[in-house]
């Protein structure tokens, strides 16, 4: 880990060296979250899941080539690889290539185009999660292409890319077709989904997030369909997210949420959310950030209960389960830090 960020910080601090001009070639963050926390089953505490937890620790670059090639990388450093796989503590790496104000292209490790606020958030800044997000492998590799219209307001994205099931066999593959809105006090994070969960046989997901806004105030509500070949119902196997959440002011943030996923299919296909599965979670929790409008820290605090049955034996959410967390977020822009030594 050592000589990753050093290998990182010397570069950064060459690159910012060498094209002072350039002040978007290169940007590098770090960000860090680290929390306490209990957590009850039955009103027993569950020891390994209690205590002090280092959550995240991310190494974030990005920068824009020129006028058409951009790149994006995150890679979470407290994260195991497997398989002696640097690439699977990798969230993202790829490459992006503007072809003209409307259309651009994408290759590399991205995030499974999949609908949802819940989904689409980055991970260190949830707290109240569902079984579903707990359980996707939502990074992979692939190819995609988008087309923005409505001067950005509306994005449609096609994407190919490995099925976050191929854990169960090689070579199966996802395609996925997005649309991002942004309309005013209204957005949206809509998808249709095929996702290949052994050869051949495909789960089908359709996702729609939706946003609104009132003044500080703010609403996402998600629901996702899934089915297969052997159980194409509505509301059999689905989930529910909501959380509302309020800026009281420029330092503290407010907010509640409520999850609800359930399985009642007795068919294979749904690796996320098992058969016989049917679990509710509600919490609330506060942020606060310090700086105000400078959010480089954030403290947070928040409780979540939850109830029903899991019939997943290694399921993140079980019945009976009482979660209290608090924490602090922090940023470091270390490419800033390199411009001040030039100076």
């Amino acid at each position: 880990m050592k000589k990753i960020l050093g290998t990182l910080l010397m570069f950064a601090i060459c690159t910012n060296y060498s094209f002072a001009q350039e002040q978007n070639l290169l940007d590098l963050k770090a960000e860090v979250r680290m929390d306490y926390q209990r957590e009850y089953v039955d009103g027993d505490a569950v020891k390994p899941n209690s205590g002090f937890k280092g959550k995240y620790l991310n190494i974030i670059l990005n920068g824009t080539i020129n006028d058409h090639f951009s790149y994006a990388y995150r890679q979470r450093l407290n994260k195991a690889h497997k398989d002696a796989s640097f690439f699977d503590a990798t969230d993202w790496v790829y490459l992006t290539y503007k072809a003209n104000d409307n259309w651009s292209f994408s290759g590399g490790k991205q995030v499974v185009g999949v609908g949802g606020y819940e989904y689409d958030r980055a991970p260190i800044d949830l707290y109240i999660t569902s079984e579903y997000w707990n359980n996707i492998p939502c990074y992979q590799l692939g190819v995609s292409a988008t087309y923005s219209m409505n001067e950005g307001k509306d994005k449609i994205m096609a994407q190919i890319c490995e099925s976050p099931f191929d854990f169960l066999s090689q070579d199966l593959y996802a395609y996925n077709l997005m649309w991002y809105g942004s309309h005013g006090n209204y957005g949206t994070i809509w998808s249709v989904n095929m996702q290949e969960y052994t050869p051949g046989k495909f789960i089908y997901y359709i996702a729609l997030g939706n946003e609104f806004k009132f003044g500080n105030a703010k609403l996402q509500l998600d629901f996702m369909n899934r089915a297969t070949d052997q159980h194409a119902f509505f509301f059999k196997d689905c989930s529910v997210m909501g959380e509302l959440s309020c800026m009281v002011n420029n330092k503290l943030n407010l907010f509640g949420k409520v999850s609800y996923d359930v399985n009642n299919t007795n068919s294979v296909g749904d690796y996320c959310v098992l058969p016989g599965t049917e679990m509710t979670k509600v919490g609330a929790g506060v942020e606060y950030y310090p700086l105000g409008n400078n959010r480089n820290i954030r403290f947070h605090a928040n409780c979540s209960y939850a109830w029903g049955k899991n019939t997943n034996e290694n399921g993140t959410v079980v019945p009976e389960q009482t979660l209290f967390d608090v924490g602090v977020k922090w940023k470091v822009d270390i490419l800033s830090i390199t411009n001040k030594i030039f100076k």
